[in-house]
């Protein structure tokens, strides 16, 4: 009678631990909740001869967690550059070094970009150990379509250029493409932020606003643009944020009352016609008709 082998893992998983490699290792960390350290990113931090941070303090938190005594040492944008070559002396060395950000992946909108350059062209053993990722869960949450995507990082800190780097993205898209966009944001600049996106891209883009994601008050706000912007002059945001913003052709059909209903309560009427005349390509004279009319009937505000 023939033997019916045992079911097992899927032929792309492997069921044992395989030795942590030499070199440099990057070690996706969590995002927020500590239940998403994987075992083998704590594996990695334990048998590492060096851990790099951006900010040792915060890393002594995070080993202190898991009982980790590893060395740590800092990386951050200030001394990257300088540390390079005595990293690689101690790649070259044999030595098992560890890369971690803050928090999620590292190099990803973190430091660290440069050393793995200099360690692939000095042809040493670089390797990543993957984990947590806000872009890429704010992305799976938004409800938005997940591929293709682009992700930016943070967005240019001042208006002038934050506006000239969102009107080149649309402009690739007036040329042909449509991807999700991903940016990283700070929560004081949040409501400036949206309000340069539903300039550029329209009131009606469908978006989303994660934020602090895996935390204890994880919240995912999926609206237009121009209800991101209204909730947000109400609100004020605070911790990690990431915003999605939908591909062309993920915009609602435009409601002239439905945005004024949002923005008369606490705008003055030319500032509320202004802005919806702007997102949504109305006459300022129809969009004022609207305003005065709905004005008219306090119950519909």
């Amino acid at each position: 009678m023939a033997t019916v082998p045992s079911a097992g893992p899927p032929d792309d998983l492997q069921s044992g631990q395989p030795a942590l490699p030499k070199g440099l290792l990057l070690v996706s960390t969590p995002i927020g909740n500590l239940g998403d350290m994987t075992a083998r990113a704590r594996s990695a931090l334990e048998q590492a001869d060096v851990v790099l941070c951006e900010d040792t303090r915060h890393a002594g938190r995070l080993a202190a967690a898991f009982d980790i005594r590893a060395k740590l040492e800092p990386l951050h944008d200030h001394n990257e550059q300088s540390r390079i070559q005595s990293v690689l002396a101690r790649l070259s060395a044999g030595n098992r070094i560890a890369l971690i950000s803050d928090a999620g992946t590292p190099v990803v909108s973190d430091p660290g970009y440069r050393l793995v350059r200099a360690a692939i062209a000095a042809e040493l053993p670089v390797t990543a150990i993957p984990g947590a990722n806000a872009a890429v869960t704010a992305l799976i949450l938004s409800g938005l379509p997940p591929q293709p995507f682009l992700f930016f990082g943070f967005s240019a800190p001042k208006r002038a250029a934050r506006l000239a780097q969102f009107a080149k993205l649309r402009s690739a898209e007036q040329a042909g493409v449509s991807a999700t966009l991903v940016f990283y944001e700070a929560p004081h600049r949040l409501l400036e932020c949206l309000q340069d996106l539903c300039q550029i891209f329209g009131a009606t883009r469908q978006s989303a606003v994660a934020r602090e994601l895996t935390k204890r008050f994880e919240t995912v706000q999926r609206a237009t643009l121009l209800e991101l912007v209204s909730h947000y002059e109400q609100e004020k945001p605070r911790g990690e944020i990431t915003i999605v913003v939908g591909p062309p052709g993920e915009e609602m059909p435009p409601d002239i009352d439905e945005y004024l209903r949002h923005l008369l309560p606490n705008h003055s009427v030319k500032d509320a016609v202004a802005t919806v005349s702007a997102a949504i390509g109305v006459p300022r004279k129809t969009v004022y008709a609207r305003a005065l009319a709905l004005m008219a009937e306090p119950t519909r505000l």
